[in-house]
């Protein structure tokens, strides 16, 4: 469009010299020599208006051109306040947002399983992925090794382990446990019936030995034991059935009331995470948990895609239906641009004046220039043709009077 305007200017001085020679030939030249030399004045003229915008027409340092570069910073903090004034005060911001229904929006988004669930799958698996391999394993390992060695140091674990075995008791899930702790006993005692009969014999004195009664006291101490547990397995008011539960209860009340007990625990997971062993099953731990993590992102579709797939369609099936989500959740969109925009609306703004500044001039020029685009051309031509009109006109005016 540059070269149309220059082009077209350059053919309306052509004409002008071509009919000024020849103007005495034929009356109408006269008229076509008024339009071609008014043309080439709007055109001119119009040229150096578009070309101060910019830059200094022809190099020259006349006063009141290259307009943008020279006053590009003053530019940047009027672009900025303006930003400011009309788009990012809350009344505004307020106002756009309680018209636009964010939640439903969204909920149509999740619910379609084309864009939802697999941008928001590959999205996230993608940025695991990039990060886990993009840090040193070692560093990484060290960091999350620690995050996790510092929240068991913070963690209180005595009221926990109290809480839960309270709450277990409670909930009768104990009992399960009882009678498996009363099984196992039992075999153990079945597995090893030869070392406590040998034990018995070897403690039995002479006369026990020579009378063979040191082996009926070893069935009969057997026998009695496994009486005594097939007893309180069965019976759910066995005293050492009871016994047992007595002794949970207390260890769940001391755990959490009693200081002596809750500092002994405190004590206990001290030593375990001071101990070697502790940190080799954490590396272990943690090298199990990066090689699974990184087996699950790099094929999020396989790992992924099930639960997250449902849960991501029913959240915007949920969005769409939903009156009163919708509006829980359109509110609270609207206060949190409305908070962005009070707390944050200056740094935004002068993230843009601050840009803009840093531009050359040469920059700033270029982008606006190609910003507006043919449009400045159109000016110079619309000029040209304009001007030749005004011409043609007075011409007239001038040869009719």
């Amino acid at each position: 469009m540059r070269v149309v305007a220059t082009s077209l200017l350059l053919a309306m001085a052509v004409i002008y010299a071509v009919t000024r020679h020849y103007e005495g030939l034929h009356p109408a030249l006269g008229f076509v020599r008024a339009f071609a030399e008014a043309a080439m004045v709007g055109g001119l003229a119009d040229w150096f208006a578009v070309t101060a915008l910019f830059r200094h027409p022809l190099g020259l340092p006349i006063p009141h051109t290259a307009i943008i570069p020279e006053n590009k910073d003053r530019i940047a903090d009027t672009m900025a306040a303006f930003l400011q004034n009309n788009f990012l005060t809350p009344a505004v911001v307020a106002r756009r947002m309680g018209a636009v229904n964010a939640a439903a929006a969204l909920g149509g988004f999740l619910a379609d399983p084309r864009t939802g669930e697999s941008r928001l799958r590959d999205g996230a698996a993608g940025l695991v992925a990039d990060v886990l391999e993009s840090l040193d394993p070692e560093e990484l390992g060290g960091l999350a090794k620690g995050a996790l060695r510092t929240q068991l140091e913070k963690l209180e674990l005595s009221p926990l382990l109290g809480q839960l075995l309270g709450a277990a008791i409670a909930d009768g899930r104990h009992m399960p446990v009882i009678e498996g702790l009363i099984r196992k006993t039992a075999e153990t005692i079945e597995a090893n019936e030869a070392l406590i009969q040998s034990t018995i014999h070897e403690r039995a004195n002479t006369i026990l030995r020579w009378t063979g009664l040191d082996e009926k006291l070893a069935n009969a101490i057997l026998d009695g034991l496994y009486k005594l547990l097939a007893e309180t397995l069965v019976v759910p008011d066995h005293p050492l059935r009871r016994k047992i539960e007595d002794g949970l209860e207390t260890l769940a009340h001391d755990l959490v009331h009693d200081t002596e007990m809750r500092a002994r625990v405190e004590r206990l997971k001290q030593e375990v995470l001071a101990n070697p062993a502790f940190a080799r099953w954490l590396d272990a731990l943690w090298e199990r948990g990066r090689i699974k993590l990184l087996q699950m992102v790099r094929n999020p579709g396989g790992a992924l895609s099930g639960q997250l797939g449902a849960s991501v369609a029913e959240l915007g099936n949920a969005l769409q239906r939903d009156v009163r989500l919708q509006r829980v959740v359109n509110r609270f969109a609207r206060r949190t641009m409305v908070g962005v925009s009070t707390r944050y609306g200056a740094q935004i703004v002068r993230l843009v004046s601050e840009t803009v500044k840093r531009w050359d001039a040469r920059t700033v020029t270029d982008r606006i220039e190609g910003a507006v685009g043919r449009d400045l051309q159109f000016i110079r031509i619309n000029g040209t043709l304009v001007g030749g009109l005004v011409g043609l006109v007075l011409h007239v005016l001038d040869v009719a009077l």
